[in-house]
């Protein structure tokens, strides 16, 4: 028996697409969920999208003020895809109205936003999940496996790197993601997070870190209207640009282990080039998003001169399996949020938590804290999570 788990979507960019499709592509690669979502309404401010959307993808409702979400009974469990800094009332608001919630990150645009959000959610009894959707790669789970297993022996060092150029036009518009009080702290919201959730992920807690930040475009034009993505608006009124390009941050970990994390939005010729590089006593493993099925891994007894093999993972790592039938059939970015969706709606099903949690996010949101407090203080600080 199948039960209905009627959803929503609030806001409705490229993001709450990902989010809907990822609803409808459920049933095929998990049939034995217990819980079959069902689109309900759609809620997005900029006119006319929200019918769009309703219309495209079938959700039964549209509106343009998500409080009528929050207030719908048929409604049981949200997807939060707005900009950064209604997060934080939207997330509080839906967990009081008993909504369970699948978040994007940041949460908020602080680790408060993120503590608010985690404690209305404990508060309310309900679930939460957060968009940390790299961790969810079959590849990276399994490299979760190794270091923790020992293969590479006692962690050193990592790095971590996230470069994209969705910011390098210099015609690009003037929206909310480049002001400090919707967009945040610019790239450490959109790609450090995920960086800071990946080092975590992977080796443990950061206890202190020093960061330095830059921003490299400081002046962008006004876009005319609403906008979608990142848009360009050449010739618009100059506005400047209030949060940050780029950052490089030195990491420590609870356990001795080193790191490096950088992240920038203007990397002209980089293209989501996000990855990671762990290095152990005994060896080492490597990951490329641009080629998520694979893993390259050092390990074996050699030290000096040890050989780095290429892994494919299939059926036996993550959650390869309910996508493909065999090793190096490939998966791709969209599949990474399905799998997300399933474990938001298997903690609904099962009363426990699954996948990435408020709890992940809080803990994000203080390691970006802590960057920006290095950034300006030019030292080191200590990581307050708690």
């Amino acid at each position: 028996m199948v039960d209905e788990l009627g959803v929503a979507v609030v806001g409705f960019g490229w993001m709450g697409r990902v989010h809907t499709q990822a609803y409808a592509r459920l049933p095929h690669h998990y049939p034995r969920l217990p819980l079959r979502p069902r689109l309900i309404t759609v809620a997005e401010e900029v006119p006319g999208r929200a019918e769009e959307a309703a219309e495209r993808f079938g959700f039964a409702s549209a509106t343009r003020d998500w409080r009528e979400v929050a207030a719908d009974p048929r409604v049981r469990a949200v997807s939060i895809t707005a900009p950064n800094f209604l997060h934080q009332e939207i997330g509080v608001a839906m967990a009081e109205a008993g909504k369970h919630i699948w978040i994007e990150k940041p949460v908020g645009l602080t680790a408060g936003d993120a503590r608010a959000v985690a404690d209305a959610v404990a508060k309310a009894g309900v679930r939460g999940t957060v968009g940390f959707n790299y961790r969810n790669a079959p590849a990276v789970e399994t490299a979760r496996e190794l270091i923790a297993s020992g293969e590479i022996g006692t962690v050193t060092h990592v790095r971590i790197r996230l470069f994209s150029d969705y910011a390098a036009h210099p015609d690009g518009a003037l929206t909310w993601r480049y002001e400090r009080a919707r967009g945040g702290s610019g790239v450490l919201g959109d790609l450090a997070s995920h960086g800071a959730d990946l080092a975590r992920f992977l080796l443990g807690d950061i206890t202190s870190l020093t960061a330095d930040t830059a921003i490299f475009l400081p002046e962008r034009a006004r876009p005319a209207g609403a906008t979608a993505g990142h848009a360009r608006a050449c010739g618009g009124e100059p506005g400047p640009v209030e949060n940050e390009d780029y950052v490089n941050c030195l990491l420590r970990f609870a356990s001795g282990a080193r790191g490096v994390l950088e992240a920038c939005r203007v990397s002209v010729g980089e293209q989501n080039n996000y990855g990671f590089e762990v290095h152990g006593t005994k060896g080492a493993v490597f990951w490329d998003f641009r080629r998520m099925n694979e893993l390259a891994v050092s390990r074996g007894t050699t030290y000096q001169d040890q050989p780095v093999s290429t892994v494919y993972v299939g059926p036996g790592d993550g959650e390869f399996a309910a996508f493909q039938p065999g090793a190096a059939n490939a998966m791709g970015y969209d599949d990474l949020k399905v799998i997300e969706a399933y474990r938001f709606v298997r903690s609904i099903a099962e009363g426990v938590p699954y996948g990435a949690t408020l709890a992940d996010a809080v803990w994000s949101a203080a390691v970006l804290d802590a960057m920006t407090r290095s950034a300006r203080h030019v030292s080191w600080v200590e990581v307050e999570a708690g």
